[in-house]
């Protein structure tokens, strides 16, 4: 085996335990915070007496729905590949590599830790927030609803607002800041790669030209 079928394969091995790594968060984080909404979505309770504004009840069925649709789609591309890549990771032949699907999956695999890790927790940290508002805003007694001030439970549902929306800012700026960094450690990683690959082209170019001159001095 060449020096270069080699590097190409540490390459596609080191992408293969990658992806197994990244399907096995997303199968982890999704049944978790799937299971978290579903209990949520079951164990609340409305109160029959409180009048509670059409905006919120759908706003709070709506992002539950969405939440555990996107980490069942998640967790089934997961399910799906995840098993062909422990058949291939657990047979110890360099070759056999190349019978993994990670490469022809690899949009399928980012996909899943996309919906898993992005999206997913965005929605979660929405469902946390207005599931406060669901369970607040009845605890609000008869002479608080005269005067129109605001009662315990409204106040603990906006606490729970103020500190889930600048934090909800900053998982974004995270995801964006880890994305930039990433790309532009694979963009470097890949340059080094291209360097090496040159200087291999070089290495074989002046070794076929040495060849050809002591083949030159054997035959005069």
């Amino acid at each position: 085996m060449s020096l270069n079928e080699h590097s190409m394969q540490a390459l596609s091995w080191r992408k293969l335990y990658l992806s197994r790594a990244k399907l096995k968060a997303t199968s982890r984080t999704s049944a978790l915070l799937s299971g978290f909404a579903m209990v949520a979505m079951v164990e609340v309770q409305l109160e029959r007496d409180h009048n509670y504004p059409p905006g919120l009840l759908i706003a709070f069925s709506a992002c539950t729905t969405v939440l555990v649709a996107v980490h069942l789609f998640a967790l089934m591309i997961s399910t799906c590949i995840l098993p062909n890549l422990e058949a291939v990771s657990n047979v110890h032949n360099l070759n056999s590599v190349n019978e993994s699907p990670h490469e022809r999956m690899h949009r399928h695999i980012e996909l899943a830790w996309a919906f898993s890790t992005v999206i997913g927790t965005l929605l979660f940290l929405t469902e946390v927030m207005l599931l406060c508002w669901v369970k607040f805003l009845p605890l609000k007694t008869d002479s608080q609803k005269n005067n129109n001030t605001i009662s315990s439970g409204e106040a603990a549902a906006i606490a729970s607002t103020c500190i889930m929306v600048p934090f909800g800012l900053v998982f974004i700026v995270f995801a964006v800041h880890f994305y930039r960094t990433l790309v532009s450690h694979k963009t470097d990683r890949q340059i080094r790669e291209l360097d090496q690959v040159i200087q291999l082209q070089k290495q074989l170019n002046h070794r076929a030209e040495n060849d050809e001159l002591k083949a030159a001095g054997h035959f005069p």
